[in-house]
């Protein structure tokens, strides 16, 4: 968000002594710089020093409790199950208000007593299971795949092609990991792409959530394949120079309590908080208790487990807007009013969460990428720690995708607004960088439909072959795909995502299978075939899409500073701007061409003309 739309802070009530905010100015290192940059925030500066010494007070006491936050989040190492060097097994678990806990599986004919756990202090129960007399393992383990690349360094301009691997394949049923390593990385590279972010990959029961209700945060989902089989795809992309994040879920979990954390321990506040503050109520799920120690570790040593465990680069955070607020964001039409981002709305357990996680990311692997999916545009979401900001190297410009469904759904050609197209695109907070898109994966499900078929409808069936003359629909659709998809790339953030098949103008939606559907895969995949066949115009959006991306690798505008819009008009529908010395030119008008149409420059000389 850029500054409110309303009236700055201070015209709206909000005070700050001089008093309070030089103690600001002393509590948070570069607080002064937020400030400069943004003076409207003054007001808020005893926030920001309250959130900031609440995330750096947790610091200390995870240091002086628990040697530091690089031990701390090593849970992983020592809670769980884990093989001994003697071949027996050693358990640890957290569950405060178990009375017994107990070891069952198929190694022991599902027996739920045999193995019960010894109770430890600070509600921790322990287990160790020798070996066999034969020294053989009694619970068989495959083994580990030792990793060959090393990361890629940090790109400048990320182009993140948004993946999930079931539905990677034409074919209508779970594609594997194998599948997408094979198959789709090649195309990734091809295309342009620098990142994948892989979503439902964290294991979850249903397969219709789209990877959103969590069951076992210390697993990747088996229905693709197997861990070493993930490890791989992570190695092969790695090999390509491409960065890898995964679609992380810590803003809530699986309500299930027979393969999910709800209900571990017997009660509903083990990892969750007691009664109504515990559930979502539109997602029908779980929300974490961010103060409490165990939580921290659990949740700290999920980001550390996932980056050294599969050699991920980072993390898309799931679901930050309802982390952020007590209300999750529910009902709320945010402003832009600074009034909605501070005071008693705001979980500060929460924001420390976040800061506490970005901190570990960052300072374990410096070259670790995280972006966050917030709606509300809370200010220094994204900005350096050190200033009380969160953290995050980008935040998703969520307005976009949403403001082109509507011009499509709500307006004709004729009348769409430029100032309004050029406003959605440009309205981002100054040093806070977004990832812009043109649709989101949302829109694409069941009920809606993706931008090429909410342009070209049931015409995608019948006119995309080359052999059949253009229409006006098809003709229309394909350049104002293409437009969207550039003016997008170069205007909207200092990132660009596309949702895997959209490069090429995937046709119908997205629905995985269901009752409601008789359990059909039919849309729960990716035709790239289509793209494939020469006789039909998807590969001309594909094509268009590749060269996008090589000639941002080439030109460096998303690495470029906020771009330069010299015109906006609405009766000729031109749209013209300059970023890393391009000069873009757009006319969305849908009747009229120009020849010897004038624009400003700021630099003056001689541009090389492009027209697609």
């Amino acid at each position: 968000m850029a500054a409110p739309a309303g009236l700055p802070a201070e015209a709206a009530g909000a005070e700050c002594s001089e008093e309070a905010l030089a103690a600001a100015l002393a509590d948070v290192p570069e607080l002064a710089r937020l400030l400069e940059t943004d003076p409207y925030l003054k007001p808020y500066a005893p926030d920001f020093q309250r959130r900031y010494k609440r995330f750096n007070q947790t610091l200390t006491d995870i240091g002086e409790n628990e040697g530091g936050i690089d031990r701390f989040s090593r849970g992983y190492e020592s809670f769980g199950v884990h093989r001994c060097a003697d071949g027996g097994l050693y358990c640890k678990e957290w569950a405060p208000g178990a009375e017994g806990v107990f070891l069952t599986g198929d190694f022991n004919d599902w027996n739920p007593f045999s193995y019960p756990y010894k109770k430890l202090d600070f509600g921790k129960w322990e287990l160790y299971i020798p070996p066999k007399q034969n020294r053989s393992v009694l619970v068989p383990h495959g083994s580990k795949l030792k990793f060959k690349h090393s990361k890629p360094k940090k790109p400048k301009g990320l182009r993140i092609y948004e993946s999930h691997v079931g539905i990677s394949s034409y074919e209508g049923k779970i594609a594997s990991y194998k599948h997408f390593t094979c198959n789709v990385l090649p195309r990734i590279k091809d295309l342009g792409y620098n990142c994948i972010q892989l979503m439902a990959i964290m294991e979850h029961a249903y397969y219709a959530s789209f990877g959103y209700q969590i069951t076992s945060f210390f697993a990747a989902s088996s229905r693709y394949g197997t861990p070493e089989e993930l490890k791989e795809l992570v190695d092969t992309a790695h090999s390509m120079g491409i960065t890898v994040l995964l679609d992380v879920v810590h803003s809530h979990a699986s309500k299930n309590s027979e393969d999910g954390l709800n209900m571990f321990d017997g009660t509903e506040s083990c990892y969750f908080h007691y009664g109504p503050r515990g559930t979502h109520l539109l997602w029908d799920s779980r929300l974490f208790a961010y103060a409490s120690w165990e939580v921290l570790r659990f949740l700290l040593s999920n980001i550390r487990w996932w980056l050294e465990e599969y050699g991920f680069d980072g993390f898309r955070f799931d679901g930050v807007t309802s982390m952020l607020y007590h209300h999750h964001g529910i009902g709320e039409n945010f402003s832009g009013d600074y009034h909605e981002y501070f005071g008693l709305q705001v979980d500060e357990d929460a924001l420390t969460y976040i800061m506490l996680a970005n901190h570990l990311v960052h300072t374990l692997y410096p070259d670790s990428v995280t972006i966050a999916e917030d709606v509300s545009g809370m200010p220094a979401l994204c900005s350096p720690i050190s200033q009380g900001g969160g953290g995050f190297d980008y935040r998703l410009a969520m307005a976009i995708p949403d403001k082109w469904i509507q011009l499509l759904k709500e307006y004709k050609d004729e009348d769409w607004n430029m100032g309004n197209i050029v406003y959605t695109l440009t309205n981002r907070r100054y040093l806070e960088k977004c990832i812009a898109y043109a649709e989101s994966h949302d829109q694409a499900l069941v009920g809606d439909k993706t931008l090429a078929f909410w342009l070209m409808d049931a015409e995608m069936y019948t006119n995309m072959s080359v052999l059949t003359p253009f229409t006006p629909v098809i003709d229309r659709g394909i350049q104002l795909h293409k437009m969207i998809r550039l003016i997008t790339h170069a205007l909207g953030g200092e990132g660009y995502l596309n949702f895997m098949g959209n490069e090429f103008g995937h046709p119908e939606w997205l629905d995985f299978p269901r009752k409601g559907n008789n359990e059909s895969y039919h849309y729960a995949r990716r035709q790239f075939h289509l793209a494939d066949d020469d006789l039909l115009r998807y590969k001309f959006l594909n094509n268009f899409d590749r060269d996008m991306n090589k000639l941002e690798e080439r030109c460096g505008w998303l690495s470029a500073p906020q771009a330069h819009v010299s015109e906006k008009h609405e009766d000729n529908k031109i749209i013209a701007f300059e970023r890393a010395s391009l000069l873009f030119i757009f006319n969305f008008h849908p009747s009229k061409s120009y020849t010897d149409y004038r624009v400003g420059t700021t630099l003056p000389g001689k541009y090389p003309f492009c027209c697609q």
